[in-house]
């Protein structure tokens, strides 16, 4: 939010669509680094993955298609909903992609829900509701004036929305699949980073012509695209070593940091709705990872598939 709302000396804003680019290149040099370390660091090992899995696998490269397509759309998405919403908004109303993940997945994997599991969708949807409703904001009228919050709005339910339906869709490709998702990663770069490069050029090529490809690039957003690119795929190293809790602790946090920290740095006060809506939000991520008796093909183990699929994309 804060690379989104702070310009560059020479007064120049970086291109989301750029941020999106380099961010892609960086998960896809990342996962060809962990390929490459798992295979003893050999180069060998590693160009005979590649041949194995990519040159040798198009069918698999076509069905990886439609993921990377909606992965990079939703990039772009959520870098305009932060700079049309304010951090802790955009961090609460993000959370709706929980409820688009298990409507997709009752319809696409034919999952079952628990009694509580479908009561926390539904106060996570009245916890979104209240927030938007409560129309809470930055204080900085300099600021506000170049934001939008209904075209915020629509970006980040856009961005939930890709972010249910790809998650779900790559999940049902990985069923019965051997493919590390390392291996995964870097057939869905090759799209995504295609994609986003010309998601680039059609939308920013002017731009990009008169003032260069890393205008506005600075210390801060640098930092932002690798913590994007690094975060994801140790949010899939967390699930796959730790549990479930761990991940919901976190989402939790990252909520109430992101409050915290708009308070501090952009002056924000949430109001009374906020709070309330927010509240409800933090309370249906815990009812959603509360343990069900039924056995677990019964219920849908949401908050590990879902981490696992955004932790592809951010």
């Amino acid at each position: 939010r804060y690379s989104r709302t702070r310009h560059t000396g020479d007064g120049e804003l970086y291109l989301a669509s750029t941020a999106v680019f380099m961010m892609e290149v960086m998960k896809f040099c990342l996962c060809l680094g962990v390929v490459f370390y798992q295979g003893n660091c050999s180069v060998t090992a590693l160009r005979s993955e590649l041949y194995k899995h990519v040159w040798a696998s198009p069918y698999d490269l076509i069905k990886l298609c439609v993921p990377s397509f909606l992965y990079t759309i939703q990039n772009n998405l959520l870098y305009l909903a932060l700079t049309n919403l304010d951090a802790a908004s955009y961090q609460v109303l993000y959370q709706l992609k929980i409820l688009t993940t298990a409507i997709f997945s009752a319809t696409m994997l034919g999952r079952r829900f628990s009694a509580t599991k479908w009561a926390s969708l539904v106060v996570l949807t009245c916890g979104v509701a209240i927030v938007e409703i409560s129309g809470s904001s930055d204080n900085d009228t300099s600021e506000n004036k170049d934001q939008n919050r209904f075209v915020g709005l629509v970006a980040v339910l856009s961005a939930a929305c890709t972010s249910g339906f790809s998650g779900v869709y790559f999940e049902k490709i990985l069923k019965g699949s051997e493919v590390t998702l390392w291996i995964r990663n870097i057939q869905m770069g090759l799209f995504s980073i295609a994609i986003a490069l010309v998601t680039a050029m059609v939308q920013d090529s002017a731009k990009i012509s008169q003032k260069g490809f890393f205008v506005g690039y600075s210390p801060i957003v640098l930092t932002v695209i690798t913590v994007q690119a690094v975060g994801g795929l140790i949010v899939a190293v967390v699930v796959k070593y730790a549990d479930n809790v761990l991940k919901v602790f976190a989402s939790s946090f990252s909520i109430l940091l992101s409050c915290l920290i708009s308070a501090l740095a952009f002056d924000f006060r949430p109001n009374r709705s906020f709070l309330v809506g927010a509240s409800l939000v933090l309370l249906s991520t815990v009812m959603y990872s509360k343990p069900s008796k039924r056995p677990p093909r019964d219920v849908l183990p949401l908050v590990q598939h879902g981490t696992r699929k955004s932790s592809l994309v951010m």
